[in-house]
């Protein structure tokens, strides 16, 4: 993957978010969501009409500080990683933003490029509905895969023990990330994000928040929508250990 294989940003990436649960109770669903697709050196300049509806605040991503901003907390990070991230390197980040105020972000993905374009490293930011936050540094293949031992309680359903395969397919019209969750080489969980993308003008954000509203209010209410559901089909509940971020993340 490189820079120049990308979508053009800032964008909309239209599409579909997937689970499946595998053992001990098979769940699986799909709905309809939308991302946004940014570079971190030209966030998005909407009408101040569409600003309430589509905002990125700095302390949503890797405990960032404004006014240093997203991509300075992805440095900080990098830098604890033993990676410099130089001033000429560029950041895409894929991410929901706040709307009317609010945001829950369960995966936000940063690719860091080179300033001749080429991959260095991709971050993978995980918020859980605890208020917690973790980041995986990954070395993705050139076929886009990537594996990373699971250190963070995400589900109250599942421990922090297996390992996650990765894979990332981004093209200039549409962009795929599946994430499988594996504990003795067995696939026990899958999740995954796919869609079209869209420039994002003021037309096509305005299209998409009115057939797509609340979009980060849903996702969070149907998390807990389905966690009740498996609750309630006796799915044991796992304690959830203390949280030490990884250096870096605040």
């Amino acid at each position: 993957m490189t820079l120049s294989g990308l979508p053009t940003t800032p964008a909309l990436v239209v599409g579909q978010v997937w689970h499946r649960r595998r053992i001990p109770v098979r769940h699986a669903f799909r709905h309809r969501t939308y991302q946004w697709l940014v570079d971190l050196d030209d966030l998005p300049q909407l009408p101040p009409w569409l600003r309430p509806l589509a905002k990125f605040d700095a302390s949503d991503h890797l405990g960032a500080i404004e006014p240093a901003g997203i991509k300075a907390a992805v440095k900080r990070y990098l830098a604890h990683q033993g990676i410099a991230l130089g001033s000429a390197d560029r950041v895409v980040m894929l991410a929901n933003a706040r709307f009317l105020g609010y945001v829950f972000d369960p995966l936000t993905v940063f690719w860091c490029f080179a300033a001749d374009g080429s991959l260095r490293c991709v971050v993978a930011e995980v918020h859980n509905t605890y208020g917690e936050r973790h980041a995986y540094l990954l070395q993705p293949e050139a076929d886009g895969t990537a594996e990373v031992g699971k250190e963070f309680y995400v589900s109250p359903f599942n421990d922090v023990s297996g390992r996650y395969d990765f894979k990332f397919v981004v093209a200039p019209d549409r962009l795929t990330i599946s994430i499988t969750l594996k504990r003795q080489g067995q696939p026990v969980f899958e999740a995954g994000f796919g869609g079209r993308i869209r420039s994002a003008t003021a037309g096509s954000v305005a299209r998409t928040v009115l057939t797509r509203p609340a979009m980060p209010q849903r996702v969070s209410i149907l998390i807990r929508a389905h966690g009740i559901w498996l609750w309630l089909r006796r799915l044991p509940v796992v304690s959830r250990p203390v949280h030490h971020p990884p250096e870096g993340v605040r």
